[in-house]
């Protein structure tokens, strides 16, 4: 009977959170519609959006695994640009914008899974702090590759350089009359037809939510839980350590790379710097706010943190500095001792202190 009522909790819990993200979608669109929304505030819907999703699969990896990642933003960069080039590619072939859209965020979800199953694979057969430290580098190599590369389309196919050594432009890549500069390098992704819409980041997030809820719901969530709570002692009932571990981060990576398509579709240009350790610190900022592991603190505090600088534009040159000191008054009120300890292993200088208190 205790199980059956903590199932019947749990659900009434998840349906909580669908209902009230669909009730938010609602009455933003609502807003929306009758002018209330600033040009500024509407402009930050879809980013919201993504950044929502990007909070929930963080913490699938964080929250519910218990693994630190610190390059998140690199899987939304790979998203970004191969779902800009999908979506770029596919004008012809794929006339709706909306049908471009699911397709391009398919592809981005597609290769940031291959790039976290490359990156999961040797590193979380590991045990310690080496996922932080390879993501941390995925991030920036990521970030490097993308400022060399050159990617265009016409009649012919797609046309991919890598500019390694500086002296090659868009022009080498001998595009027809008619051909298409998707990226150019360190300049990025300029020209992009933006069909990103607030109605496909509210689909997003539903989607989000209805992965990482029912895997953490399942089995093979169970399964992952015990692992963050004692690897041991799963391992010693027969657990697949690197097999759970690998499901989580693949999930989330698959995630991260389907915001990121949405995200690179929202803007006409966007550069490789956009996604650096920053982003990924930002996302991390979302989950520990939030509470590890409470999903609806991720959502909440991913909307909040990121209207909060618009909110404060009335401070001036001071409402950075308001940002800052918002963030610590809801760090000392959640007080909680994994994200004091999670702080403490992503800051090298914190972590004898986190070790001790942990």
């Amino acid at each position: 009977m205790k199980k059956i009522s903590q199932l019947k909790k749990s659900t009434r819990t998840d349906f909580a959170t669908y209902i009230g993200v669909i009730i938010a979608f609602i009455v933003m669109n609502l807003l929306q519609g009758s002018g209330v929304l600033s040009r500024s505030l509407t402009g930050q819907l879809v980013p919201i959006c993504c950044y929502m999703s990007m909070a929930v699969s963080l913490n699938l990896t964080v929250g519910i695994l218990g693994e630190l990642s610190l390059g998140h933003a690199g899987f939304m960069s790979v998203g970004a640009f191969s779902g800009i080039i999908a979506a770029m590619s596919l004008q012809n072939a794929i006339p709706s914008a909306p049908l471009r859209l699911a397709v391009a965020m398919v592809v981005g979800a597609v290769f940031a899974a291959i790039a976290g199953f490359i990156v999961g694979m040797p590193v979380l057969r590991l045990r310690g702090d080496y996922l932080a430290i390879v993501t941390l580098a995925f991030g920036e190599i990521i970030k490097d590759l993308v400022n060399c590369l050159l990617v265009g389309y016409d009649e012919n196919g797609l046309h991919m350089a890598f500019n390694l050594t500086g002296n090659m432009s868009i022009a080498d890549l001998n595009l027809t009359a008619g051909g298409l500069e998707i990226i150019k390098g360190a300049q990025g992704a300029s020209g992009t037809r933006t069909i990103a819409s607030f109605t496909a980041g509210f689909i997003l997030v539903m989607l989000t939510l209805v992965i990482v809820l029912n895997l953490v719901r399942s089995r093979a969530g169970r399964a992952i839980m015990a692992l963050r709570d004692n690897r041991i002692a799963a391992e010693s009932v027969g657990i697949n350590v690197t097999k759970y571990k690998l499901m989580a981060f693949v999930t989330s990576a698959a995630l991260a790379g389907a915001s990121g398509a949405l995200y690179g579709l929202n803007f006409s240009s966007l550069q490789a710097t956009k996604f650096n350790f920053n982003t990924s610190i930002l996302i991390l900022v979302f989950v520990v706010l939030g509470g590890l592991g409470n999903i609806w603190g991720s959502l909440i505090a991913a909307a909040a943190l990121t209207v909060l600088p618009e909110l404060l534009r009335a401070f001036s040159d001071y409402r950075m500095l308001v940002y800052a000191i918002v963030l610590i008054l809801v760090m000392l009120a959640t007080n909680n001792e994994r994200c004091r300890v999670l702080l403490g292993r992503a800051i090298p200088g914190r972590r004898k202190e986190a070790a001790n208190n942990g």
